[in-house]
C-alpha cells in the first residue's frame, strides 16, 4: 500500500470523472459514495456487511464522537478504525455543520464556536485547531477543514461574511494539520448560490493548497435545481488533479446529476435512515414497504438485486417485520439501500470508463420513470 495520499484520474466522459484515491488503508474508487457512520457505526449494519455492499470508505462525525465517547477515549483505545472494526479509509467531517444544526446556545466568533451539547447541555468549544486535534485523535484518513455553513436561504451579506470566515479558518486548519504523511486534508468551498463568492472561495482554497476540495453549503434546503445550478460551475473552479467532494448528498438522482457535473465523492445518511423508516431505494424509484399493497406479495423488492433482502425475503415478509417493529426490518432494508447505492456508483464508474455516461444517465432516468412493479 502507498505511504502517501494520492489521486489518479483514470477517465473522463463529458464532465464526469472516474479515478482512484490511494491511501495507506486502501484504495477508494471514484465516483465514491460514503455511507455515514455517525457515532462509530453505520446504523443497523456490521462493518463487514457495509464492506460487502461495495463501500471503500466510511464517514465519521467529529461532533458526535467528540461528545460521546470523546476523541481522547477513542485515541486511548487505538483510534476510530480499531474502535469500530473498520480497517479501510475513514473521512471525518470537521464538526462545523453539526454545531450549526444540532448544538444549543451556540456562539460564533473569529476564534471558533462555543456551544452546549444537545446530549447533556455541557459546554464545548470547537476552533479550527481543536477540530484538527479531534480528527487527529480519531485517526481519520481524510480530515475536513473547519468551516461555517449557513442554512439557505440567507442574504448575500451573511453568506459573504460566513464564506470569508471559513476561508480564514481553512488557513488555520491547514497550519494546525501540519505534516501528516498518509493523511489528507480537504478544504471546503463556500459561497451559497453566488458564483462570484464561490470563485473567491475557490481561489482562497487553491492558494492555501489542499489534498482535496469539497463543495460545501449545498443540500441545506435550496432544492435540486438550485444545487445543480451551482454544480454547473463550482467543481470547475477546483483543481482537476484533486478529488472533489460534494458534502451531504443525497438522493440517487442528486448523485447521478452531481457526477455528471464533475463530482467524485458524496456522503448521505439517506440510505440508512430510509431503511429504518421502511423506505427502499430501487432502480424503479422508492418503495414504501409499510404500504398494505405489499402484505401478500411473494415477490422480492427488486428481482435483479443480489442483496440479502432481495435474494432471501419477500415483500410480504419485509412488510410484516416493519409493521411488527422487528429489528431485522431496518437491517435488511438498510443493507438493500446501501447495496443499491454502491451498485449505482459501480455502474457510473463503468459507464465513464467506457465513454457511455450519457447513455447510462438516460437509462437511469427512464427506469425510474417506469415506477415500481404493479401490485398483484
Amino acid at each position: 500500500m502507498p505511504e502517501r495520499f494520492s489521486y489518479e484520474l483514470k477517465a473522463t466522459d463529458g464532465k464526469a470523472r472516474t479515478g482512484v484515491i490511494s491511501t495507506p488503508r486502501g484504495e477508494i474508487r471514484t465516483p465514491a459514495f460514503m455511507p455515514v457512520g455517525t457515532a462509530g457505526t453505520v446504523k443497523a449494519m456490521l462493518p463487514e456487511s457495509v464492506r460487502a455492499t461495495g463501500a471503500d470508505i466510511l464517514l465519521g462525525n467529529t461532533y458526535h464522537l467528540m461528545l460521546r465517547p470523546t476523541a481522547e477515549r477513542i485515541d486511548r483505545l487505538g483510534g476510530l478504525h480499531r474502535f469500530m472494526n473498520w480497517n479501510r479509509p475513514i473521512l471525518t467531517d470537521s464538526g462545523g455543520f453539526q454545531v450549526m444544526s444540532l448544538a444549543e446556545l451556540r456562539k460564533l466568533t473569529e476564534r471558533g464556536v462555543t456551544f452546549r451539547s444537545h446530549i447533556d447541555g455541557s459546554r464545548h468549544e470547537i476552533t479550527p485547531e481543536r477540530s484538527m486535534e479531534i480528527q487527529r485523535l480519531l485517526g481519520s484518513d481524510i480530515v475536513m477543514a473547519f468551516d461555517e455553513c449557513p442554512a439557505l436561504p440567507a442574504d448575500r451579506k451573511r453568506i459573504e461574511d460566513s464564506m470569508r470566515l471559513s476561508m480564514r479558518w481553512a488557513s488555520r486548519s491547514k497550519e494546525a494539520f501540519g505534516d501528516r504523511p498518509g493523511h489528507a486534508l480537504f478544504g471546503i468551498q463556500q459561497g451559497g448560490l453566488e458564483q462570484d463568492l464561490r470563485e473567491e472561495s475557490a481561489k482562497a482554497l487553491r492558494d492555501i493548497g489542499f489534498d482535496g476540495y469539497a463543495v460545501g453549503g449545498l443540500a441545506v434546503g435550496e432544492g435540486q435545481e438550485a444545487m445543480f445550478g451551482v454544480l454547473d460551475f463550482a467543481p470547475d473552479m477546483l483543481p482537476a488533479d484533486k478529488p472533489r467532494y460534494l458534502m451531504g448528498v443525497g438522493k440517487p438522482d442528486d448523485i447521478v446529476g452531481a457526477v455528471a457535473r464533475g463530482i467524485d465523492m458524496m456522503d448521505c445518511v439517506l440510505p440508512s435512515r430510509s431503511g429504518r423508516t421502511g423506505q427502499a431505494w430501487t432502480r424503479h424509484g422508492v418503495v414504501n414497504i409499510k404500504n398494505a399493497r405489499h402484505a401478500d406479495d411473494p415477490r422480492p423488492l427488486d428481482e435483479h438485486c443480489t442483496c440479502p433482502a432481495c435474494t432471501g425475503y419477500s415483500r410480504a415478509y419485509l412488510h410484516h417485520v416493519f409493521r411488527a417493529g422487528e429489528m431485522i426490518s431496518g437491517m435488511l432494508l438498510t443493507w438493500h439501500n446501501l447495496h443499491y447505492y454502491q451498485e449505482l456508483m459501480q455502474g457510473m464508474r463503468d459507464a465513464i470508463a467506457a465513454g457511455r455516461f450519457a447513455e447510462f444517465e438516460r437509462d437511469f432516468h427512464a427506469q425510474r420513470a417506469e415506477g415500481d412493479i404493479a401490485p398483484l
